[in-house]
């Protein structure tokens, strides 16, 4: 039987952190790490869909959705940083094991916290989260620029990706038909993105996000080394995260459950149901 989703705050590092829980915490947990410009909101199908077979998990990081927003005098808005309060927050939960599913920036938080907890990881399912420079698509290319040269004038040149027709291209690019798509979700982002500070904040997240690929190696030593059970569910057309992303994965995981779908960045917009079918199979089979 599903259970409602609730809206839950708890005080970490000094911290508001909110989160959307659903399901009996008797059951396998899931925990759901969201991507830019997003926030817990994106898991919403996932959450409601499996809440009657999974205890799922889905927080908000510091500076995104209804997190606090603190001011980077007290808070360095790093990858390091965000995944130090997420593993914290985890932590507060007194889980012996949990599944993390990754998508965007919830791949280099998630697996931070996996490497740091292998023997917690019982399952890894990834929709668009990189671990492959191979995996770093076109779209990449003025963030790039950035890590090159941090300029006032190549952050500015990264602006139209905070305005309406940035995020709504974030959630409709290499979809089959964006009618499918929600405009809720970047009417959502662009309120967030608003907040006095916020690309201030989110220029300094991309332009630290270089720092993740130097962890690359070390993320996939960790999947070479435990073989954690691996669901692929991406969307080809993504043109940060390609397909080529995924098929990298193939380098050091033996068995994959791999699938593929015709669509963009944020392929649980478009073909929720059938990824969410998967993720029920996928998580069934570790039984």
């Amino acid at each position: 039987m599903r259970t409602p989703t609730t809206f839950k705050t708890k005080q970490i590092n000094g911290f508001k952190i909110a989160y959307r829980e659903a399901g009996d915490p008797k059951n396998p947990t899931i925990v759901l790490f969201h991507g830019f410009p997003s926030s817990s909101h994106q898991y919403r199908k996932v959450l409601r869909e499996l809440s009657d077979q999974y205890h799922l998990i889905a927080p908000d990081y510091p500076g995104f959705g209804e997190s606090d927003f603190p001011a980077q005098e007290s808070f360095e808005y790093t990858f390091d940083n965000l995944a130090k309060v997420m593993d914290a927050f985890l932590e507060s939960f007194s889980l012996n094991t949990y599944s993390i599913m990754i998508q965007d920036y919830g791949a280099p938080i998630g697996l931070r916290i996996a490497t740091a907890h292998p023997e917690k990881i019982t399952a890894i399912i990834n929709q668009n989260g990189n671990a492959y420079e191979e995996g770093l698509g076109e779209a990449w290319a003025g963030i790039r620029t950035l890590w090159k040269n941090k300029t006032s004038e190549n952050e500015k040149a990264l602006l139209p990706v905070f305005s309406l027709d940035g995020l709504k291209w974030q959630y409709t690019h290499g979809t089959r038909n964006p009618e499918n798509i929600n405009p809720d979700c970047w009417n959502l982002d662009y309120l967030r993105l608003s907040r006095p500070n916020a690309h201030r904040v989110n220029l300094d997240l991309f332009y630290d996000y270089q720092n993740n690929l130097k962890l690359y190696p070390i993320w996939q030593k960790y999947l070479r080394d435990n073989q954690p059970p691996l669901l692929i569910v991406w969307g080809k057309n993504d043109a940060f995260f390609p397909e080529s992303g995924a098929q990298a994965f193939k380098k050091d995981v033996k068995n994959i459950d791999f699938n593929i779908y015709n669509t963009g960045h944020f392929a649980l917009e478009e073909d929720g149901d059938i990824i969410i079918k998967k993720i029920r199979t996928f998580m069934g089979n570790l039984k």
